[in-house]
């Protein structure tokens, strides 16, 4: 991705409570303005999941912001990568935009250390990828090794 091209990713998951809450939070922490993230539904609930937005909070993490919105072809067509997060054949494909699938575990209504777990995995995904279309970024310390 060139220079000038500020990219953008939306996270993908079926209820936009937990999982894709996640992976934008995380992106825009580490990406400082660098990247633009979204995150949306396929069936989006009423809330982000509790148990995800005390776990996200507890690492410095703001979800006060964060409501489940509907993901929509308009949102992928926008973005240069959708990351998928368990909404499979759910999700608009939109030709021209790359698409992958992280195949992580779904955190709603598990406890605080399977949820910890589960954020810690999607931090090293989120690293792993703002360090591959944001090269030259430099990436704070992890905010879920300082636990």
């Amino acid at each position: 991705m060139n220079a000038s091209h500020q990219p953008q990713v939306v996270f993908a998951c079926v209820r936009n409570g937990g999982r894709s809450v996640a992976a934008r939070l995380l992106t825009e922490h580490y990406a400082q303005g660098r990247v633009i993230a979204l995150s949306a539904g396929t069936q989006p609930g009423e809330h982000v999941h509790p148990e995800v937005a005390a776990a996200l909070e507890q690492l410095g993490l703001d979800t006060s912001r964060e409501h489940p919105k509907h993901l929509t072809r308009d949102m992928i067509a926008a973005s240069d990568l959708a990351i998928t997060l368990g909404c499979g054949e759910e999700c608009p494909y939109v030709p021209g935009v790359t698409y992958r699938d992280w195949p992580v575990e779904d955190p709603g209504g598990q406890n605080e250390a399977t949820v910890l777990r589960i954020i810690a995995d999607l931090d090293t995904r989120v690293r792993d990828l703002l360090g591959e279309i944001a090269p030259d970024l430099e990436l704070a310390p992890s905010v879920t090794s300082a636990r």
